[in-house]
């Protein structure tokens, strides 16, 4: 092993993500020279020693810290250890969270209400935009003993009740007051007709400005007849989002919009029984889709309803999954099942039940959502599903690996074969011959296998492709470990 040849901040971030990397090495790697690995270290690694978290709490750099408040895989605990930061950005990257491609785990509630007394208003937005904050905290929000929590009650003022309301308006607080009564003139100027026609009419309202005012503010029947004689589709589909649409109207623009305008129409609260089974029979197939999940429905009249659901498409099934009733696990609609299989809180029977279901999209979604999806399920839904965040899959803890180099070593699909490099008990003749697959994800994961012979494993240090992945592999001895750390910065 030359040291020219794996002087890479490829190797050093390796080493970062490999899972037998023992804290001491860990923690050198939070040391300057090796910067190229704080990312891979803090951000991506699943688990990180509770003295190697304490390091990077205390780190003086803010790149380290605001890492470790992104890190998807560790506990909301974890990651609000830096609520209180120095740096408004370590802070702004607490607030956006990990990101929007899976449903993030919550916040603890200590540390939201922590957010919301320090943070300024918008980190605050990005926080309730990041979905880490439980609906049932927004709620006590209007209750709490705090007033500069209660004061963030009102945010909320269309889910609380009457009484609550007015217990905002007369609170002692007067910044709390204050906040209510800014919600109050909101919603009361938004359900003012005539202050909409002003603003329409004076301000030559377009793009988003006229589009928010038309979906959400209350509309004059002027405006309405003045949309429904120009046609636009656009404006159709606001007038069938709009809750001060006139029922007359709201019916005229079920028959006559598009079916994009339809689908509105079938999402709306209010809408009358006959407009229901009228769309129920639309010639769309999403519009009848759209229909068979209303709440008011019964089983035996959803099953009624000819929808449509792709069996794999799991992404976006339009609800926040803690909402969703624990009842829809026995609905006889998938797409019901789909939501509340997005709920990563869902209790053991629960579990249980959807990991059986015998619809693939119920099965995908739980296996991607819930950390105590069942390990056989993990590897069918695997098998069985090529879509978005499949690869997410592999990296579950619970993820099964033993046997899979016997079973799909050899498969034709890539996709396949690469499970056989996560088998720790795998052939190490078939490790070695698949670090030179014709697949660059099976050779990169043959690299990480610890079944690799060492003299491969090192050869592969050297590799300015397979590098990092070589320095990831826990069976990668702890003095080559210390002489990667020990060669001077490149």
């Amino acid at each position: 092993m030359t040291s020219a040849a794996i002087r890479t901040p490829a190797a050093w971030q390796g080493l970062a993500l490999n899972p037998a990397a023992p804290a001491g090495i860990l923690l050198r790697l939070l040391d300057p020279p090796y910067e190229a690995a704080w990312s891979a270290l803090c951000r991506h690694r699943r688990e990180l020693p509770p003295e190697v978290v304490d390091a990077i709490v205390a780190h003086p750099h803010p790149r380290v810290r605001g890492a470790l408040a992104r890190n998807p895989h560790v506990p909301g605990e974890v990651r609000g250890r830096v609520v209180d930061d120095e740096m408004w950005l370590v802070r702004a990257h607490l607030a956006d969270g990990p990101g929007q491609d899976v449903w993030p785990r919550h916040l603890p509630d200590h540390v939201i209400e922590r957010m919301y007394t320090t943070y300024d208003g918008q980190e605050l937005q990005s926080l309730l935009v990041s979905r880490q904050v439980p609906f049932r905290f927004m709620l006590a929000t209007a209750a709490h003993p705090v007033a500069a929590i209660r004061a963030y009650g009102p945010a909320v003022w269309g889910h609380l009740s009457e009484e609550r309301r007015a217990a905002l308006l007369a609170d002692p607080d007067p910044d709390v007051r204050a906040s209510a009564e800014r919600a109050l003139a909101r919603v009361t100027a938004e359900d003012d007709a005539d202050e909409t026609d002003h603003w329409l009419r004076t301000t030559h309202a377009h793009g988003h400005g006229r589009s928010h005012v038309l979906v959400n503010c209350r509309l004059s029947r002027a405006v309405v007849d003045e949309l429904l004689q120009e046609r636009e589709n656009g404006d159709l589909w606001c007038l069938a989002h709009n809750y001060s649409t006139p029922p007359d109207v709201v019916a005229h623009v079920a028959r006559v919009g598009d079916p994009k305008t339809r689908r509105e129409v079938a999402r709306r609260a209010d809408l009358p029984r006959e407009l229901v089974d009228l769309l129920a029979a639309d010639p769309d197939p999403e519009v009848r889709t759209v229909v068979s999940v209303r709440p008011e429905l019964t089983e035996d009249e959803r099953a009624a309803v000819d929808y449509l659901v792709e069996p794999h498409e799991v992404v976006q099934v339009g609800a926040d999954p803690y909402r969703a009733p624990l009842s829809h696990a026995r609905s006889a609609h998938p797409l019901l099942r789909r939501r509340v299989a997005h709920n990563p809180e869902l209790p053991a029977e629960l579990v249980e039940l959807l990991a059986a279901d015998e619809d693939p999209g119920v099965r995908i979604v739980l296996a991607q959502h819930h950390p105590e999806a069942p390990a056989d399920l993990l590897l069918r839904c695997y098998l069985e599903y090529g879509g978005r965040n499949r690869d997410r899959l592999l990296g579950l803890p619970r993820f099964p690996v033993a046997g899979l180099a016997t079973r799909f070593g050899s498969a034709e699909d890539p996709a396949v074969r690469l499970l056989a490099t996560l088998d720790p008990e795998a052939d190490p003749a078939l490790v070695d011959a698949l670090t030179r697959d014709p697949d660059a994800r099976v050779r990169a994961g043959a690299a990480r296998n610890p079944g690799l012979p060492p003299d491969r494993v090192l050869r592969l240090l050297e590799d300015e492709e397979l590098s990092g992945e070589a320095a990831a592999n826990p069976a990668l001895p702890g003095e080559t470990m210390e002489a990667l750390l020990a060669l001077p910065r490149p």
